[in-house]
């Protein structure tokens, strides 16, 4: 993979500068911004599919906005258990309340949940944006869902995979210098920042990223004539 060029690739466009304004302009606008999200589910197609160069037009609007719809729908759906925690830690938490020994145990059992909540939210956070690739290389909504295949795309590319997620963290934190410019700046830095990762993830898409990868062989049956 060449991590450095997720970083690089948008400048590489002749078009750059009226793409990312663009770009940051739209992702201040509520509901609009949903086309920002699609957007990024286009940047990785497009690098999956090898494109030249993989910053879209800011054309096709509706079909952008749907994608973005897709995918914010689908994170909410993933979230879901994490409501459900909330919602059960809220209840053992007024159980706790009264200082006798049954408290004690709603009090244990409020600490598990809470744990449970933490490790499910980190699950979210490691295998959110393998979903997203699916979603993006094979444009069906229950790609979210196939945890069978968002676990491969993990698991056959992870060590590549890991450093992409810190590298997005490293992009967000860059995007923040946006700052110096007067919190002007930063709306732009911003967006730029959300195309990093993209990139990243449609380079573990790509087909020959997949052929690299390690495929189970089944076992060898010995024929004993």
């Amino acid at each position: 993979m060449d991590f450095g060029k997720s970083f690089t690739f948008p400048f590489e466009d002749d078009e750059w500068v009226t793409k990312i304004l663009i770009g940051g302009l739209l992702s201040l606008i509520p509901i609009v911004n949903l086309v920002v999200v699609g957007y990024a589910i286009k940047v990785i197609k497009n690098v999956a599919d090898g494109v030249e160069r993989p910053l879209p037009n800011w054309d096709e609007f509706g079909d952008l906005f749907v994608k973005g719809l897709m995918t914010t729908l689908a994170s909410l759906i993933w979230t879901l258990p994490m409501m459900a925690f909330a919602m059960v830690m809220a209840v053992l938490g007024a159980l706790a309340g009264g200082g006798d020994s049954q408290s004690n145990v709603f009090a244990v059992c409020m600490m598990s949940v809470s744990c449970m909540m933490v490790l499910y939210g980190f699950c979210i956070g490691v295998l959110l944006p393998a979903a997203m690739a699916r979603y993006a290389v094979t444009g069906e909504f229950i790609a979210f869902f196939r945890v069978g295949e968002i676990f491969h795309l993990v698991a056959s590319h992870l060590g590549e995979y890991i450093i992409s997620l810190l590298l997005m963290i490293v992009a967000s934190f860059i995007s923040a210098f946006g700052l110096i410019f007067c919190c002007i700046g930063v709306v732009f830095t911003a967006f730029w920042s959300t195309l990093v990762g993209p990139h990243l993830l449609g380079q573990l898409c790509r087909p020959s990223a997949a052929a690299a990868a390690p495929s189970p062989q089944p076992p060898e049956i010995e024929v004993i004539s």
